[in-house]
């Protein structure tokens, strides 16, 4: 091959600088291919399972929640006719209070152990 001047050009030699920099080069390629599938591995597919895990839970809790909701509409309608709404909102009103009472005293006799 001729260049401008006339000089021919001398090809060009590999040296062992080169080849340990593509040595080198190569290895970090490879450590890096490594590292990203362990990562995936390890990390990511644990994370995706915990993920898709607690939307499903969360999506059971509420459909549960929704249909607690509509039981608990039936049978205050229920018993809105069996003892007049006020009569429905009295007793619905004093089973929260007893329940709330007990809870209160099973706390303060766990808390007193």
């Amino acid at each position: 091959m001729a260049e401008q001047g006339g000089a021919a050009k001398v090809p060009e030699q590999r040296t062992v600088i080169d080849a340990v920099a593509d040595l080198l080069q190569t290895v970090v390629d490879w450590l890096r291919q490594e590292a990203e599938a362990l990562v995936r591995q390890k990390i990511v597919l644990p994370l995706q399972k915990l993920g898709f895990t607690i939307v499903s839970a969360a999506a059971a809790a509420t459909l549960l929640v929704f249909g607690v909701c509509f039981i608990a509409v039936g049978l205050l309608l229920l018993l809105a006719e069996w003892l007049t709404w006020p009569g429905a909102l009295l007793a619905i009103g004093a089973v929260l209070v007893l329940g709330s009472a007990v809870f209160v005293v099973l706390k303060v006799k766990n808390m007193q152990r």
